[in-house]
């Protein structure tokens, strides 16, 4: 029974293996086959893909050449842009100028009587060339002679009629039978002689013979009265100055004095050195030296007084004679050197005025530019004058003091050492002397 029991056990199990057995293939089966869909699946899928990133590829490259296209015609596009702008803005540029010529040629021409049109109904360029035509027959006219009738002033304001020569538009002469020669604006539009005598002149054009040289004067306009021309002498040019001019001059002539005196008192001082020397010198030689001071004794000036004291300590040591002569010679540089160092500094504040006869001058100028304005030059005359005739003066008079005043010194030194050398000269001379006896 048992035996029975096993060998169905036994049965039923291997039943159930087989049936798992090809439960399993199946599965496997089944599995194999979905792996082999699935791998054919994914090549597909991976072969799709490839064609689609080379597809986008294409499409990157196609968008950056279609880029670089239009980049390029974007450039020429501005390029253009450029070029037209900028041809609208020499358009309204040149309208700008041919406006502005206008309104020119239009102002300057209507004072000659000449109407050049308005601009309504006219093509700019026309009234241009208008503008243009009628500025040249002008130009013949102005720069041709014209003799007409006329009326100007004489040198006495009293005015006569006669004819007027008229140098283009620049110039004219007068002929008349009280007077002839150049005329100048005499303001609101009339003329009068000018002071320099051009007679000559006058009734050569008038006759249509002028001469290779003339005297002429040339205008800008009539509109203002033109003073005459006047010789300035140096009263004027020190006048103009103001008061620190006369302060400079002042100066200047203190310090000439000065080194007048000065040259006075070195001649004084320096004659007769050598003529001295050699007296005491040669007495020296032959005597003593109460004969030699005794000699010398009518002589005067620093050098006699110099050797004086060197004579009378004579026989005292050589380096206590030194001292002596070094301290007389102390003692007459006083005298020496007089007014020296005040001409020098005459020489040097005299610049310094004139600086500052130039700042107040300009801060004259400067107060009627602010007060009138600019518009004429005769009020800005005066300090203009001022700020550079000072500094004329102070140049005029620093330069001659500065170098006369370093002459006197160089002379003085001199001088001195003139004296040393003379005194040092005796002393060796009575040495010598007195070691031969």
């Amino acid at each position: 029974m048992k035996s029975l029991l096993t060998i169905f056990l036994l049965a039923s199990a291997l039943l159930s293996a087989d049936e798992l057995r090809s439960a399993y293939e199946k599965e496997y089966t089944f599995l194999k086959a979905q792996k082999s869909e699935l791998e054919k699946r994914v090549k597909q899928e991976k072969k799709f893909q490839e064609e689609e990133i080379e597809k986008a590829k294409q499409r990157v490259e196609d968008l950056q050449n279609q880029y670089v296209t239009l980049s390029k015609e974007e450039q020429k596009l501005e390029s253009k842009i450029g070029k037209l702008e900028t041809k609208l803005e020499d358009k309204k540029s040149n309208q700008e100028i041919i406006s502005s010529v206008l309104i020119q040629a239009k102002s300057l021409l209507q004072e000659h009587g000449v109407d050049i049109g308005a601009k309504d109904g006219k093509d700019a360029l026309v009234i241009l060339r208008n503008a243009f035509s009628d500025g040249a027959e002008l130009y013949k006219k102005l720069s041709s002679k014209q003799v007409v009738d006329g009326s100007f002033y004489l040198l006495d304001g009293t005015k006569t009629d006669g004819k007027i020569v008229k140098i283009g538009n620049i110039a004219a002469y007068g002929v008349s039978e009280k007077a002839s020669g150049a005329l100048a604006p005499a303001g609101n539009g009339e003329y009068k002689i000018w002071n320099q005598d051009a007679s000559a002149d006058a009734l050569a054009f008038a006759k249509g013979t002028p001469k290779k040289d003339i005297k002429i004067f040339i205008y800008e306009n009539l509109d203002k009265d033109v003073e005459y021309k006047k010789e300035k002498s140096l009263e004027d040019t020190i006048k103009s100055g103001g008061v620190i001019g006369y302060i400079i001059l002042a100066l200047g002539a203190l310090g000439a004095l000065l080194i007048f005196i000065r040259a006075i008192l070195l001649i004084r001082s320096g004659s007769r050195v050598n003529q001295i020397t050699d007296i005491v010198v040669d007495k020296l030689k032959n005597s003593t030296p109460q004969e030699a001071l005794e000699a010398i004794k009518n002589y005067k000036g620093s050098t006699a007084r110099v050797i004086k004291a060197t004579l009378r300590n004579i026989d005292k040591d050589r380096d206590h004679i030194e001292d002596i002569v070094t301290e007389n010679i102390l003692n007459e540089s006083n005298n020496i050197d007089r007014f020296g160092n005040f001409v020098l500094v005459l020489a040097a504040v005299a610049p310094l005025l004139g600086l500052l006869g130039t700042v107040t001058g300009m801060i004259a100028t400067f107060d009627i530019i602010t007060e009138f304005g600019t518009g004429d030059p005769k009020l800005l005359s005066g300090g203009i004058s001022e700020a550079l005739v000072t500094t004329m003066l102070g140049l005029a008079v620093a330069i001659p003091l500065l170098l006369l005043g370093n002459l006197l010194s160089g002379w003085a030194q001199n001088i001195k050492d003139s004296m040393e050398q003379a005194a040092l000269h005796i002393v060796n001379e009575y040495d010598i002397c007195k070691k031969d006896r």
